[in-house]
């Protein structure tokens, strides 16, 4: 199993810091480039640049009066939920559809009962599979 993480290539969790203007002020945002490459990637689906999908998911957090104290942490979890939806099947990553253009409210539905339902099957797993060892 370590050797899918430990082997990968190293470059991926190497930390780069990018400036930035949101809402008329310069930041600097330090990330792993592995969280880099999936902003990208969310960015270019609606057809944005990082900074622009960066700007957005800030100033559309502080819209919901999310605390945005640890800006960077919310954006490695949108890089997470993202890549968790992908897998999930709620929508392709190789069909390249605007993401603006997805049921947020259907697929968050989906999502947290989906994570209800995996959270609620660990117990029997782990008990099957501590049974299966002795």
């Amino acid at each position: 199993m370590c050797g899918l993480f430990i082997n990968a290539d190293p470059s991926l969790w190497t930390s780069t810091t990018r400036s930035m203007r949101i809402d008329g002020v310069v930041t600097s945002i330090r990330m792993e480039t592995f969280f880099w490459n999936v902003l990208q990637e969310i960015a270019s689906r609606d057809e944005l640049s990082v900074s622009q999908l960066i700007s957005k998911l800030y100033l559309e957090s502080l819209d919901a009066d999310h605390d945005v104290g640890n800006f960077t942490s919310f954006l490695r979890v949108c890089c997470g939920r993202y890549l968790s939806m992908i897998t999930d099947g709620y929508f392709e990553r190789d069909i390249i559809e605007p993401l603006s253009d997805i049921d947020a409210d259907r697929v968050i539905k989906q999502e947290a009962d989906t994570m209800a339902t995996r959270l609620n099957q660990l117990p029997e797993q782990q008990s099957s599979r501590q049974g299966s060892k002795h």
